[in-house]
C-alpha cells in the first residue's frame, strides 16, 4: 500500500531544515553512461525529499539546461531537499538512477522517461517503496504514475499541421503539395500524440486527394543526425516534396540542412515544436514555418507543485483525468496548453523570457529580429 498522506505530511515536518544548494550549471556534457547530475538542494544527510530525472541532452535543449533550472528554482523557494540527475539517454543507467534516489529515501520521483518500459520498471519499484511517482511531460504506457504532467499532445500536433497547411498555400501555387512526415521516437508516447494531432489535419487531405502523402517515418529516440539521414534518403526517393512535418525543432533543423544542401531551403515549409533558439533562428531565416512553444516554466512549475505537495503530505487538487491507452487505467493529469509561434509572434518567446535576445539575436540575426520587432 502506498504511504498515506499524513505519513507523509508528518514526515515532511521531520524534515524541515536549511537546505546547503550546490548547482553546477547544468549538463556536464560527459555524455558517459554515469548520468549527469545536475543540481541538488539537500538535507544535511544528503537523503529524502524530491528525485527527479530526466531523459537525455541531445533530443531537445530543454532537459540540459531549462527544466532543470525552473525545477530547482521552485524546489529552492519551498525550501524541500532535491535532486535532478540526466540519465544522458541510457536507459538503463535512467533505471539505475531511480534505484540510487530510491536509496536516497525520495518521498517523490519525478521522470520523463526514455521508453515506456524502463519508465514502468521504475514506477514498479517505486510502488514497492511506497513512493509517488509523477510521469513529467511524457506519459509511461501501462506504468501507472499517480500523476501526469504535460501539454495537450495531441493539440501540438493539431497546431503544427494546421500551420503547415497555412504555409503551403503561400508556396505551393499550383499542383498537388507532397508532404513529408518526420515523426519522434516510435517508444515516446508523445511522438504517437503529436502524430495523431497532426494526421487529425493531413489524412483528410491526403484521402481527397487535395495532398500527396509522401514519406513517413518514426526517429528512433529523436536522434537528430539519424533524422538527417532519414530525410536525406526520403528527399532522394521524392525530389518532389513540398513540405515537411518535422515533430520538432531538432527535427525540422536536420531537414533544413539537407534542404539547405539542394537550394530547397525557404521553398519546402518545415514545421518543428520546443520553440528552441535553433528553431527560432530557422524562423527568421525563413527556413522554418512554425514551431510550438509550450512553457516549460510553466509546466515545471506544475510539475513542482505537485512534488512538492506530494512530499509534504497535502493531495494535489488535480480534477482532470487522461487513460492510458494500454492499460486503460485513468491517470490525474495536469495539462497545459501550447501555442504556435512564427515569424508574425515570434517577439513573444523575448518577451515572455522564454529565450534570450542575446542568445537569439546573435550577429547573423540581427536585421531578422528588427524587423521582427524584437528590439
Amino acid at each position: 500500500m502506498r504511504k498515506s498522506l499524513a505519513a507523509l505530511a508528518a514526515a515532511g515536518l521531520l524534515a524541515t531544515m536549511t537546505l546547503t544548494a550546490c548547482d553546477d550549471g547544468g549538463d556536464t556534457g560527459d555524455g558517459g553512461s554515469n548520468g549527469t547530475a545536475i543540481a541538488s538542494g539537500e538535507k544535511t544527510t544528503g537523503k529524502g525529499g524530491i528525485g527527479v530525472i530526466l531523459p537525455d541532452t541531445k533530443s531537445s535543449q530543454r532537459w540540459s539546461t531549462d527544466d532543470p533550472r525552473y525545477l530547482t528554482e521552485q524546489f529552492k523557494k519551498a525550501n524541500v531537499p532535491f535532486e535532478i540527475f540526466n540519465a544522458e539517454g541510457d536507459k538503463e543507467q535512467f533505471k539505475r538512477l531511480a534505484e540510487q534516489l530510491l536509496d536516497n529515501n525520495v518521498k517523490v520521483l519525478l521522470i520523463a522517461n526514455l521508453d515506456s518500459v524502463s519508465g514502468k520498471a521504475v514506477i514498479d519499484a517505486a510502488k514497492q517503496r511506497d513512493v509517488f511517482v509523477i510521469d513529467y511531460d511524457r506519459m509511461t504506457l501501462n506504468g501507472a504514475a499517480d500523476y501526469y504532467v504535460s501539454f495537450d499532445n495531441e493539440k501540438v500536433g493539431q497546431l503544427q499541421g494546421e500551420y503547415l497547411k497555412s504555409c503551403l498555400a503561400k508556396t505551393k501555387k499550383t499542383g498537388v503539395p507532397v508532404v513529408a512526415e518526420l515523426n519522434g521516437s516510435p517508444t515516446d508516447n508523445n511522438a504517437t500524440l503529436f502524430k495523431n494531432g497532426y494526421d487529425s489535419v493531413l489524412q483528410p487531405l491526403y484521402d481527397n486527394a487535395i495532398y500527396i502523402k509522401g514519406p513517413d517515418q518514426f526517429v528512433q529516440d529523436w536522434d537528430n543526425d539519424e533524422a538527417r539521414e532519414i530525410f536525406a534518403q526520403m528527399l532522394k526517393q521524392f525530389p518532389n516534396i513540398d513540405g515537411v512535418l518535422a515533430a520538432n525543432d531538432g527535427l525540422g533543423n536536420a531537414a533544413i540542412e539537407v534542404l539547405k544542401e539542394k537550394g530547397l531551403n525557404r521553398k519546402v515549409p518545415v514545421t518543428g515544436q520546443d520553440a528552441t533558439v535553433q528553431g527560432l533562428q530557422n524562423i527568421l531565416a525563413g527556413d522554418q514555418c512554425m514551431t510550438v512553444f509550450k512553457s516549460i516554466e510553466a509546466e515545471a512549475q506544475a510539475a513542482a507543485k505537485l512534488a512538492i505537495d506530494l512530499y509534504k503530505g497535502i493531495e494535489p487538487p488535480v480534477a482532470a483525468k487522461i487513460k492510458d491507452p494500454e492499460s486503460g487505467l485513468t491517470i490525474p493529469f495536469q495539462s497545459l496548453e501550447p501555442e504556435a509561434i512564427t515569424i508574425k509572434n515570434i517577439k513573444r518567446v523575448v518577451d515572455v523570457g522564454f529565450v534570450k535576445k542575446e542568445a537569439l539575436c546573435t550577429k547573423a540575426f540581427v536585421t531578422a529580429c528588427r524587423k521582427a520587432g524584437i528590439k
